[in-house]
């Protein structure tokens, strides 16, 4: 009797020893299950974050080189603006007569310059040599003798073989003498033509202000370019 109470004790106490360790292994396992994934996502959101940074930093030398670059082509045009070219026949008392490259806004002594210069015979105050060149003119400087027997200075350096007068070239003494044409109408052909670099057509003429079609039909015959 007392030796089956022993044995069924002792049978006991190894099956309850055996359900502790079962128990023990079966939790603890389920822990370390439990605690992998949260690792994993530590270390992942560690990897992206490291990665996030490294991008944008990658990125903003790039923008800045771009930046850079496009300040310093902006500055090179800014710099060295093309400056369109304009050509001019010079003739009369010039040392040698000829069509000759200008810069667009040069002056008429720029261009006399280009050409040698004055001859000892040239009336030099008989032309505007301070006046702004336009492409395709021509610029005529008259002898001392031409202008003792013109008389008037701008009779001579103004007008044409036909007698009409040049609305890019001419004077405002002379621009008044066209009908309906006073001071300050004058005064504004020589502006606007200054501005735009000359009329490209005596039609162009009906641009400036006070200057309408019936004003420009009793001059027409009288102009040119």
């Amino acid at each position: 009797m007392q030796d089956n109470q022993k044995k069924y004790r002792k049978k006991y106490a190894v099956m309850t020893v055996f359900f502790l360790i079962s128990a023990s292994f079966l939790f603890g396992c389920g822990n370390k299950d439990s605690a992998v994934p949260e690792t994993e996502e530590f270390l992942f959101s560690a990897e992206e974050e490291k990665s996030d940074h490294t991008s944008q930093k990658s990125e903003e030398p790039a923008e800045k080189a771009e930046r850079k670059k496009a300040e310093a082509d902006s500055g090179t045009v800014e710099e060295n603006p093309e400056r369109k070219k304009v050509f001019v026949y010079v003739c009369g008392e010039v040392q040698a007569s000829g069509v000759y490259e200008l810069e667009q806004d040069s002056r008429v002594f720029e261009a006399i310059a280009k050409a040698g210069g004055l001859t000892e015979n040239a009336a030099a105050e008989a032309v505007n040599q301070a006046r702004v060149v336009v492409d395709g003119e021509q610029i005529y400087v008259p002898s001392l003798d031409e202008v003792k027997g013109a008389g008037v200075v701008s009779e001579v350096t103004e007008r044409t073989d036909d007698g009409k007068i040049n609305i890019n070239t001419a004077e405002k003494e002379e621009l008044m003498t066209l009908t309906g044409v006073g001071e300050a109408k004058a005064q504004s052909i020589i502006a606007y033509r200054e501005e735009h670099g000359g009329f490209q057509s005596i039609e162009e003429l009906m641009q400036i202000e006070g200057i309408k079609e019936g004003v420009f039909n009793k001059i027409k015959e009288d102009i040119t370019i």
